[in-house]
């Protein structure tokens, strides 16, 4: 649904909206065919794209029928890769291979990845010869890599030819290239030596040699790079893409802008649920039990760590034995070390996804949540100290507990920060370093600083 507006522009649009949107329902309701061609052809696919989705499933066989493979595809391109699975197997199989000839390498080769082999091979064998052979190339490197997401449908030319013959070449290659504003250059022997803009292309004189307009200052990746560098690189060059190169340097493919957005939203979803403590992506169409599975691994290792915190507790039962008081304070340690030491492992994890910290950015972080910790544990602990004294009348509990979440703070923060620091320095993905993972150690962490004050100066409680 479109957000609704208090601008009166926005509310006529809205109004405008629905009545189009309400009459192209009521041409697949009547079958009117050529009329649902017309208006919905008609609309941006990104639009069409929405409608398709909040169609039932019988509707949607009606649109397959109604559509060619080829604008089939184009409203693919613009569907979650999570509901593309759905989306084909609701379709004929050698429909569906067709709509695969059809859609970007890349894309398509994003959505077969989905599927299961049995699948992937049926459409393969249904699906055009020459399609078929790109797709496979692309299948064969491994997931999340460069050559996972590229495309080979680009533009190349070779240094020898001139400006008009580039051009003529431009003009035959671009309906089916990705994108047409970098010209890539190559060789006699198909190695990747320069780029040419569209623009110096057309400023160019007629007769001048790609040698002589290209720049040699190509930035490329390397096929098996990791598609977060990629991504990362990207974003600090701003380009609009990059080529994919071999070992020698032999021009493989290109990733483009749009597939690198695509990147950083799987990246950041999939940081997100390490972060929450599960396991893998959850899909709209998840039963109960699949939802279950994916979260348990988790939770049972944080069920025995709670254990240990437990028996931990249970360590100390005769200084609760002695001064019951201190039970009380217990959720209000545990729950602050578990907050700031969240906060401190979400920002480590942003700065590490994002490239922002080198070496000596890694060092300041830790030691700017070491002085963090330090300034939010002394106003906190302060301010627990004559919260404590005016309710209990006890000087030393309020600033026992003080100095105790004080203590805590700056230790949770600092393994906040430390722990995913060295977890990446360990080629481990920091996002794994999950806020109940980080809460559950800063639980334990402040239960034997809390405990182990209030056990030393024991006499001064009594």
């Amino acid at each position: 649904m479109k957000p609704t507006s208090t601008n009166k522009y926005d509310e006529d649009y809205e109004v405008q909206y629905k009545a189009h949107w309400d009459h192209l329902q009521a041409t697949l309701n009547e079958e009117n065919i050529e009329g649902f061609r017309i208006e919905f052809l008609d609309m941006h696919p990104y639009d069409q794209a929405i409608f398709f989705k909040d169609q039932s499933k019988k509707t949607r066989l009606q649109i397959y029928a109604y559509l060619s493979p080829e604008e089939i595809a184009e409203i693919m391109e613009n569907i979650e890769l999570e509901d593309s699975e759905l989306f084909f197997s609701e379709m004929d199989p050698r429909f569906a291979s067709m709509v695969f000839a059809e859609m970007p390498a890349d894309d398509a080769v994003d959505i077969l990845n989905e599927l299961n082999k049995d699948k992937v091979a049926s459409f393969l064998t249904i699906m055009d010869k020459e399609a078929a052979d790109e797709i496979k190339q692309l299948l064969h490197y491994e997931e999340k890599t460069a050559g996972s997401i590229m495309t080979t449908e680009y533009v190349a030319i070779f240094k020898a030819q001139t400006t008009k013959q580039a051009m003529t070449q431009l003009k035959e290659d671009a309906p089916d290239a990705e994108t047409i504003y970098y010209l890539y250059v190559l060789d006699e022997d198909k190695r990747l030596v320069g780029v040419v803009s569209l623009r110096d292309l057309i400023i160019a004189e007629e007769d001048e040699l790609i040698a002589d307009i290209m720049s040699e200052k190509i930035v490329a990746v390397s096929v098996g790079k990791d598609q977060e560098e990629v991504a990362q690189m990207m974003r600090d060059y701003d380009f609009l893409a990059v080529p994919v190169v071999d070992f020698q340097d032999h021009l493989l493919g290109i990733i483009t802008v749009d597939d690198i957005l695509d990147v950083m939203e799987a990246e950041a979803s999939e940081d997100y649920t390490k972060l929450a403590g599960v396991s893998e992506g959850h899909k709209p169409d998840d039963t109960a039990v699949i939802s279950a599975r994916k979260r348990l691994p988790w939770l049972i290792i944080l069920l025995f760590l709670g254990m240990f915190t437990a028996s931990l507790i249970g360590q100390f039962e005769e200084t609760l034995d002695q001064v019951a008081m201190l039970a009380i304070f217990i959720p209000l340690i545990a729950g602050m070390a578990g907050n700031t030491g969240t906060q401190a492992l979400a920002v480590a994890v942003r700065g590490l996804a994002t490239g922002e910290y080198g070496k000596q950015n890694k060092l300041k972080l830790v030691m700017r949540e070491a002085g963090t910790g330090f300034i939010t544990g002394s106003v906190c602990g302060i301010v627990i100290t004559i919260v404590i004294f005016l309710w209990k009348s006890d000087l030393f509990l309020g600033m026992l507990v003080g100095i105790s979440i004080m203590a805590t703070l700056v230790v949770a923060t600092l393994s906040g920060s430390l722990i995913p620091l060295l977890m990446d320095r360990f080629k481990i993905d920091p996002a794994v370093a999950s806020g109940p993972f980080i809460t559950t150690i800063n639980d334990i962490i402040s239960i034997l600083i809390y405990f182990g004050m209030a056990t030393a100066f024991m006499g001064l409680l009594l």
